[in-house]
């Protein structure tokens, strides 16, 4: 790849996408887009990075948020975590390093919820530290130029990927790392067929030669996913939704839910398990969704209960109220819509 690095970065400089956590090299704002981009699509991201910029403008702010509210800004991107240790991280900044975001990868990955990647993109975009960033956009153009069938789910394939990058780095690294990935993103993509007419490496690509850019990449089969049955409770009195945090731990803890049992339940078992908020007055169903989660998949049933009076006025809310203040899951967004079409 030594002979396209130029090629590479010129294409960059040229065809690069304007995106808002490019209008300057600010280490806050490349963070925050980093961890957004994780699992999610730069289109969707855009929306919610714009949102969280505007509540969160400084790591200051990011280190005093109400977690609810954080929660609430992060709601619909998944995997809540992430948007849980940037608040961890930006506490760690402000206690350790006055306020001031790390300028060395040795550093940054001391972060919670920085790994190598996002170390590297940082260190290399902000700072201009030699170091390699290493995605799935990544290995696959670099598996693609080389018809190279290493698995890319082994570490030592990501480790050999790495070394040959390094190897090959220019002086101007932050852009070598973006126009790596910005090929893959939008030139030698993952779902179709990739756009090699517009790609700087396809004299040089193996997988062009060839014709066999489906072969590459590599990787382990994807595990079968747990299925799991749930009867979800849509609690409605004088026009008021039962929501509550999430206690358990693990998959969505501290987000909202509507009452939810595993297994799928007769209208009996509805009406028993209901009466524990209050009076029943009539319970109908409501409609059936499947969500995905990366290695679990829930098989929803939801039904409507009207209760007559309840027990726990404090948990029923306005639909306007919860929209505003409360991060619901992805997981119930459906539930919520068929609620807010059942009390216009």
């Amino acid at each position: 790849m030594n002979s396209v690095v130029d090629e590479l970065l010129i294409w960059y400089e040229q065809q690069k996408r304007n995106l808002p956590w490019r209008n300057d090299i600010n280490p806050y704002h490349v963070w925050i887009s980093e961890i957004m981009l994780q699992q999610t699509r730069i289109e969707a991201v855009i929306p919610y990075y714009e949102r969280f910029m505007k509540e969160l403008p400084i790591i200051s702010s990011l280190a005093s948020v109400d977690e609810d509210f954080l929660m609430k800004l992060w709601e619909g991107l998944g995997y809540y975590n992430r948007a849980r240790n940037l608040k961890k991280a930006a506490i760690k900044i402000m206690n350790e390093y006055d306020g001031i975001f790390p300028n060395t990868y040795s550093e940054i990955i001391k972060l919670p919820g920085i790994g190598e990647y996002t170390a590297s993109a940082i260190s290399s975009i902000c700072f201009g530290e030699k170091q390699v960033t290493v995605d799935g956009n990544v290995m696959r153009v670099f598996t693609r130029f080389y018809n190279d069938s290493s698995n890319i789910s082994k570490n030592n394939t990501k480790k050999k990927i790495h070394d040959k990058l390094l190897s090959i780095l220019p002086v101007d690294v932050g852009n070598f790392n973006q126009a790596l990935m910005e090929l893959g993103e939008v030139v030698c993509i993952p779902n179709g067929i990739p756009k090699c007419n517009d790609c700087p490496l396809r004299r040089s690509c193996q997988s062009y030669k060839n014709s066999n850019y489906f072969l590459y990449p590599v990787k382990d089969d994807k595990k079968v996913k747990e299925e799991i049955e749930m009867t979800i409770l849509l609690l409605i009195w004088k026009n008021k939704v039962f929501v509550r945090k999430r206690k358990q731990a693990g998959l969505l803890h501290g987000l909202y839910e509507f009452p939810n049992i595993v297994g799928y339940k007769s209208m009996s078992e509805i009406e028993k398990l209901s009466s524990q908020f209050g009076d029943v007055g009539s319970v109908k169903k409501s409609i059936c969704y499947t969500h995905v989660f990366t290695h679990k998949k829930w098989n929803m049933q939801a039904y409507f209960v009207f209760l007559e009076s309840v027990n726990c006025r404090s948990l029923f809310y306005s639909v306007s109220n919860i929209e505003k203040n409360f991060a619901l899951p992805t997981a119930f967004s459906p539930f919520f819509c068929q609620l807010k079409e059942e009390l216009k």
